[in-house]
């Protein structure tokens, strides 16, 4: 076996960013950038007004709380006023329009009063009030968005601010994903004696579209020799390959027995964890082979811990791990043996700030009402004498990527 971290490095060494391609930004939402996005231009491109109200010189503002200013024009958003602004004028302007030369400030509506012609401020700005500068927001030649990025909401309305239709992003990595044994059910057929439905493909299918991944099911493969060679077989046509189940002792276990005669390079086949013991990881003509176990517990800790960060590392992202806190134990904690013990946790947050965890339950690798009811991960170290109420354990959010990689036990 090797250890957790050691099994984490063993797959990120081998998962390699994929090509780009061009979408159009309406297709690009949950895309990573494949290259920096650079504007063309200053946005705004314009000084222009932040508020409904009246632009002025600002030298003029004394007055104009005095005596009050001559409103000589009115500039609708999407409006270039004719004419630069004199000294001792005053325009009516909307949020959004081009300020016109010569003025620096605005006074929103709300603070004047309107005699026919005239503008009186009865609350004078700050000089240079309500003025939305050219550039303020991204300078011409600025980086928007780095390469690696994760293209939200707000990334998208960037792309389109400095007027672009098109971004480059990196290709999903393909993956299929295949469960193994012949107690399993397909989705849809009623069960009889001794089976069970096939949830792993579909705990498989949303963690992969969760990661950015496009899933390939392939369905089940049964306790065939014949038949899972020739789904994985089929499989390998993909970047990814999971597989769940399989991969352990039994005398019907073909997984790693077929994939070491379809050439896939072992790096390793147990990890010192519980659950997730027996995951085998290999490559083949840079392909990565991801046999997960079959308990579902396991499957979906051992898709968390190794397959989502080399998906996300596929798509030349940077954020490749789930935020990492420190969080106090509501309750005793269970000693460990040999292994790193990976919990199903609920976190809170008390008064004081302090996170605190407790466990979900039973749990059983087979429990999945146990990854149900959680929002974190608590990993508890190899070899550990057990702990009281209140002391600290690393935990792993179940939401949310950043770039810094966790101090996960040995």
């Amino acid at each position: 076996m090797v250890r957790l971290n050691e099994a984490i490095d063993l797959v990120l060494d081998a998962a390699r960013p994929l090509g780009a391609e061009r979408v159009t930004v309406l297709e690009a939402l949950g895309r990573a950038t494949a290259a920096e996005v650079v504007s063309a231009a200053d946005v705004p491109p314009f000084d222009n007004s932040g508020m409904d109200g009246f632009a002025l010189h600002a030298a003029d503002l004394e007055l104009a709380c005095r005596e009050g200013l001559p409103v000589v024009a009115e500039i609708p958003a999407g409006t270039v006023a004719a004419a630069p602004l004199e000294p001792g004028q005053a325009v009516r302007i909307m949020t959004g329009a081009p300020l016109p030369a010569g003025a620096d400030t605005v006074v929103q509506v709300e603070h004047v009063e309107e005699p026919p012609g005239r503008v009186l401020v009865r609350t004078a700005p700050h000089p240079g009030a309500n003025v939305r500068r050219a550039g303020e927001d991204v300078r011409r030649g600025g980086v928007v968005v780095p390469r690696g990025a994760l293209l939200g909401p707000a990334e998208i309305g960037m792309l389109v601010s400095v007027g672009l239709e098109e971004v480059e992003v990196a290709r999903r990595p393909r993956v299929a994903i295949l469960a193994t044994g012949s107690e399993l059910v397909p989705l849809g057929e009623p069960l009889g004696p001794g089976k069970i439905h096939n949830s792993n493909t579909f705990t498989a299918w949303g963690q992969t579209l969760a990661a950015g991944g496009e899933p390939v099911v392939l369905g089940i493969a049964p306790d065939d020799r014949a038949e899972t060679r020739r789904l994985i077989e089929r499989a390998l046509d993909e970047d990814v390959v999971i597989t769940s189940g399989g991969v352990s002792v039994g005398d019907f276990d073909f997984v790693k027995q077929v994939e070491d005669e379809l050439g896939v390079e072992r790096r390793f086949w147990g990890v010192a964890t519980k659950p997730g013991k027996p995951v085998a990881f290999g490559v083949r003509e840079g392909r990565l082979v991801f046999g997960l176990p079959g308990n579902p517990v396991s499957a979906m800790v051992a898709f968390e811990l190794y397959v989502r960060p080399a998906l996300l590392a596929m798509q030349g992202r940077r954020d490749l791990w789930r935020p990492w806190i420190t969080a106090a134990a509501v309750e005793p904690v269970a000693a460990t043996r040999d292994r790193v013990e990976v919990r199903r946790c609920l976190l809170l947050r008390d008064d004081d700030g302090v996170w605190r965890f407790s466990t979900t339950g039973p749990q059983g690798s087979a429990i999945l009402r146990s990854m149900v009811l959680a929002d974190g991960l608590v990993f508890v170290p190899a070899g550990h004498a057990g702990g009281r109420p209140g002391d600290p354990y690393l935990v792993m959010p179940l939401d949310g990527s950043r770039p810094e990689r966790p101090p996960l036990p040995t």
